[in-house]
């Protein structure tokens, strides 16, 4: 699948690879039953590459033809790219303590990043793949808690995962949204080139010792699922000159209609506000969208060497790679930086997953799904036992054949920091439906809703619109049924843990 020529920085390279998608999706692999039939006399490895605040659309496989992406790319021409996955939770520690558990934060506490899952011994994937036969190691980010692991055994000492969790967390006062004079959040003074940061530093380990951990690994060892968890694109955009260059003066600037600030919902007007990103320069803009882009192709060619190891291992027929991310980033559109809020650049994450003994490549699936339902497919991939109210789908059935039934919906919850109120999203079909609870007496609930084949930008909410008043009472009704609780009643238990906390102190 890849050499050492293949780790390449862009250019030519990803033209050849899109001529060659699209080349693969013409003559209709993509259309018809594409599962091979895989000769298994053992359990797949399985290795999972999660990076952080990627946006789907800044990737060549997903349409854009500014970033450089080839090996990213490559991956998905040998696999099958989902164009509708979403995050189960916004923020970094939620998502991936939701993903750890199989099942919705709201149904394990995961609340923000000051939490942690119930116990350490709590029910996870690395447990149930450990139970089925499987080693299940992590190098990287999975924003544990310093005591916790879930199961998850570290290669080689531990270089992250030493957050320290209190379960603390709280409301803006609803009415709190007049942003304070002359603040503009640090973070932007971050965004600049450099050959070392928190992020490159740690991200060169990971690639470092799984690479590292590939070449040591036989065909005769334990079948392995390992978690790569990589931090590059999130901020700080400290990104080596080289590759922010080919960026400059070449990423499109946010679109932003006359009076979309203004009637944003109240909640990511707090988001504005809290993060303190309201008047950000138009070239601090300009700036971070570029060495974002060039983050990107960064991270690209750490994957890069990390598929090449894979492929130099001889594990490469025996291993299914899974590329996802936490989150994406809102790059200044909507008026917002960071994730934190349910538009496609922060809710939506890139999902590619492939392994050509089984699937042919090329493919792309349409429909909506999220990371719960990657989980349910990485333990049915490994015969693992799931247990029974653990959430999401097993999408197996799905990739073998594109006419297979597929459900086309996504959950994903925020009830993280710097809003007035928690809220809640469904995915299904072309629409996108929030819903925000009501943060007091005060004020109440908003809706968003929006008809993404029409409006991919989300600029036209139609919650107001006694044309769909229908179609917002059957979205509202199916959000209940999959979260088993009304949000209003679980913002009410997120603000009762946030205040209890969990009673730690420093030492």
């Amino acid at each position: 699948m890849f050499s050492p020529s293949q780790v390449e920085r862009g250019g030519i390279a990803v033209a050849a690879v899109s001529i060659v998608a699209r080349a693969i999706v013409s003559l209709g692999v993509a259309t018809s039953a594409d599962a091979l039939e895989p000769k298994r006399d053992r359990q797949p490895n399985i290795l999972v590459i999660m990076s952080d605040e990627h946006n789907a659309g800044v990737l060549g496989c997903y349409g854009n033809r500014i970033v450089r992406t080839p090996n990213l790319d490559r991956l998905a021409a040998a696999g099958t790219t989902f164009d509708a996955a979403y995050t189960n939770s916004p923020l970094c520690a939620p998502c991936r303590l939701s993903f750890t558990s199989g099942k919705y934060i709201s149904r394990v506490g995961a609340w923000s990043n000051s939490c942690w899952l119930p116990s350490d011994d709590y029910p996870s994937i690395a447990r149930i793949m450990t139970a089925g036969g499987y080693e299940s190691l992590v190098c990287g980010k999975l924003h544990y808690d310093r005591t916790r692991r879930y199961g998850f055994r570290e290669i080689g000492e531990a270089f992250t995962n030493q957050y320290f969790k209190t379960g603390k967390g709280g409301r803006r006062r609803a009415d709190d949204v007049t942003p304070k004079a002359n603040r503009l959040s640090g973070r932007f003074k971050e965004f600049h080139p450099g050959d070392n940061s928190r992020v490159l530093d740690h991200d060169r380990q990971v690639t470092a010792r799984t690479v590292e951990f590939l070449s040591r690994r036989k065909l005769t060892d334990k079948p392995f699922l390992l978690f790569a968890g990589y931090l590059a694109p999130h901020f700080p955009l400290v990104v080596p000159e080289e590759y922010w260059a080919p960026y400059k003066g070449r990423v499109p600037m946010p679109e932003l209609p006359p009076g979309h600030l203004e009637s944003l919902p109240l909640n990511y007007q707090h988001l504005r506000v809290g993060f303190e990103i309201v008047d950000v320069d138009a070239e601090i803009v300009r700036k971070g969208r570029e060495l974002y882009y060039g983050f990107v192709q960064w991270l690209d060619q750490e994957i890069g060497k990390v598929l090449i190891a894979l492929e130099q291992s001889g594990l490469a027929d025996e291993t299914v790679v899974i590329y996802t991310t936490d989150h994406g980033e809102n790059m200044g559109e909507h008026g917002l930086w960071w994730k934190n809020c349910m538009y496609e650049h922060a809710a939506r994450a890139p999902l590619i997953i492939s392994w050509p003994r089984r699937w042919r490549g090329g493919q792309r699936r349409a429909g909506a799904c999220s990371l719960v339902d990657v989980v349910q497919t990485i333990a049915e991939l490994g015969g693992a036992r799931v247990p029974p109210d653990w959430d999401g789908d097993s999408m197996l059935a799905w990739i073998d054949d594109p006419r297979a039934e597929w459900k086309d919906f996504a959950v994903s919850e925020y009830y993280g920091h710097n809003i007035a109120s928690g809220f809640v999203m469904l995915r299904a079909g072309r629409y996108k439906y929030v819903y925000h609870v009501p943060p007091d007496d005060d004020h109440p609930a908003q809706r968003e809703l929006y008809d993404l084949k029409a409006d991919p930008g989300e600029f036209n909410n139609l919650a107001d619109d006694p044309a769909y008043k229908r179609r917002i009472e059957q979205m509202q009704t199916a959000l209940l049924k999959e979260l088993g609780e009304n949000p209003d009643d679980t913002e009410q238990r997120c603000r009762a843990d946030y205040a209890k906390g969990y009673g730690r102190k420093r030492r």
